[in-house]
């Protein structure tokens, strides 16, 4: 579930990867188009690594697995509708 602070543009929120889909090429690159779509800094991490949501080596780099729990975190103008899409994105995403 996204939250927001209308405040700061700030959104976080958690969301788990399928459980039958990895964060490779593919999936990873839609992730990216998605980001790159909202007028916000975004960043996904896996565990303790962060990085920018709109890099798609970044995002390969993270090897998120299937069911892996990912952050994510947007700051800027479209902070909350980045968050609330990215996450939707993430729970549909497919093999």
């Amino acid at each position: 579930m996204a939250q927001a602070s209308s405040e700061t543009d700030a959104a976080l929120a958690r969301v788990r990867l399928p459980d039958d889909v990895d964060l490779h090429a593919r999936p990873a690159a839609e992730f990216v188009k998605a980001a790159m779509g909202f007028d916000a800094a975004v960043w996904v991490a896996a565990g303790e690594r962060e990085v920018d949501a709109k890099s798609l080596l970044s995002i390969l780099a993270l090897g998120a697995k299937r069911g892996t729990t990912l952050d994510l975190r947007a700051e800027g103008p479209q902070a909350a509708v980045a968050i609330e899409a990215l996450t939707q994105l993430v729970t549909s995403l497919r093999e």
